[in-house]
């Protein structure tokens, strides 16, 4: 059966939706996205993701077409019309096709909604037991990385960087500090058990795992400092692990070839990540 999506108001076949190539998503990267994941059917950790949709578009100013309680239930119909049991759901929204190429906001545009699922076993994910090998790229990224935006070409690099030299993420790094991986948050355990990760700013996106992780860590009573850290000081940390919602918690077990602590997934990072899971399914919609 083919996979169905969502365009502008309406569920249509995946090869027969789409959008004008006037569209600024396409030629400006005027836009924002979200991905949020499926476990069982049911979305994880939504209402973050929407939070955070509605923070982004108001960063530039672009109005939302629907609700985000009228996007929720689009991504749910989604989720039941393509069967998902686990995987993700995409949604993109840009400032809509004007009639022409023009820099400038156009007026008495509608903007452009659509979603798309796609298929992924999160929970057991081979690299989940193994852990993934990270490289370090310099940041080459434009200054609000706090928005979602949709100009990814920096993190395409990036992520080709990683693939190309084997290896599962790239993490960016600028003024010798490490800013975040291409699609995930960064952390480390230091070797007096106190879990880091890099404060929220303009530098880096606020990863909505990344919120979750730090929240249930704390809850735990676990200590958590959010500041800046470099690569060497990953390298001579106990653990070292990544965040988002494609991923939730993976143990990254290497940098730019040189081992983190003995080259496994560390307890904390496996205690995270069965925390993190336990969270995802108690407050699924």
């Amino acid at each position: 059966m083919e996979q169905i999506a969502y365009v502008n108001g309406s569920f249509v076949p995946l090869s027969e939706a789409k959008v004008s190539i006037l569209d600024r998503g396409f030629l400006f990267a005027d836009g924002i996205y979200e991905v949020a994941a499926v476990l069982d059917g049911k979305l994880i950790d939504n209402a973050s993701h929407l939070a955070r949709l509605e923070r982004s578009v108001g960063e530039i100013e672009l109005a939302l077409p629907e609700t985000t309680a009228r996007i929720q239930e689009i991504q749910k119909e989604l989720v039941a019309r393509n069967d998902l049991v686990n995987g993700m759901v995409y949604l993109e929204v840009t400032r809509g096709a004007d009639t022409g190429r023009d820099f400038a906001f156009p007026k008495n545009v509608k903007p452009t909604l659509i979603m798309f699922t796609s298929t992924k076993d999160i929970i057991n994910a081979p690299s989940a037991k193994t852990g993934i090998n990270v490289i370090t790229v310099p940041d080459l990224r434009w200054a609000r990385r706090d928005i979602k935006s949709v100009a990814l070409l920096a993190q395409v690099l990036a992520k080709q960087a990683a693939a190309v030299a084997g290896a599962g993420e790239a993490w960016m790094i600028e003024d010798g500090k490490v800013t975040e991986g291409g699609s995930s948050s960064c952390f480390i355990l230091t070797q007096d058990d106190v879990i880091v990760t890099r404060q929220n700013g303009s530098e880096i996106l606020p990863g909505c795992t990344r919120k979750a992780v730090v929240a249930l860590a704390e809850e735990r009573q676990l200590r958590v400092e959010e500041r800046a850290f470099s690569v060497e000081e990953a390298l001579a940390a106990k653990e070292a692990f990544v965040t988002s919602a494609s991923l939730f918690v993976q143990a990254v077990v290497s940098i730019d070839g040189k081992k983190v602590a003995d080259g496994k997934p560390g307890p904390m990072t496996n205690r995270l990540r069965e925390i993190y899971v336990e969270f995802a399914k108690a407050t699924a919609v």
